[in-house]
């Protein structure tokens, strides 16, 4: 049985992102852009917020310390994909407000543990996730 997501989701990703795998999704919105993300947040009202952090580069910990300043984005979770892990990098991102951390590795690998996984696939959607590490 395929289960629904009805969670509004900004998807902060290179513009190589496909539109016709969103084209199925009307409760997700993708932008590549960084300064239309607050506009965005505005008007989709996300519940879920995936940053690309190669994407964002220097960008992040500004935007992040932003969400975290105002209280109007206090019920945002905020999702950031890596394509390795760095336990200070890491550690810092998880203090600037990053709920859950979603590296390469972890979704390549099929026999890992799906703890992981489906506290991910409880915010958005796999098949999102999977073309996501698939670009990046």
């Amino acid at each position: 049985m395929i289960r629904t997501r009805s969670k509004r989701v900004l998807l902060v990703a290179p513009q190589a992102f496909p539109d016709q795998l969103l084209a199925e999704y009307d409760n997700v919105k993708h932008i590549s852009v960084i300064a239309s993300i607050f506009p965005s947040i505005h008007e989709l009202k996300p519940d879920v917020i995936l940053f690309d952090h190669a994407h964002m580069s220097g960008n992040l910990e500004r935007v992040l310390r932003r969400l975290q300043t105002n209280v109007f984005y206090k019920h945002i979770k905020i999702c950031c994909y890596k394509r390795t892990e760095s336990i200070t990098a890491d550690a810092t991102l998880k203090v600037l407000g990053v709920h859950h951390m979603i590296y390469h590795a972890d979704l390549q690998k099929t026999s890992k543990s799906s703890a992981a996984l489906n506290a991910i696939n409880n915010l958005v959607n796999a098949s999102l996730i999977k073309w996501v590490a698939g670009v990046a």
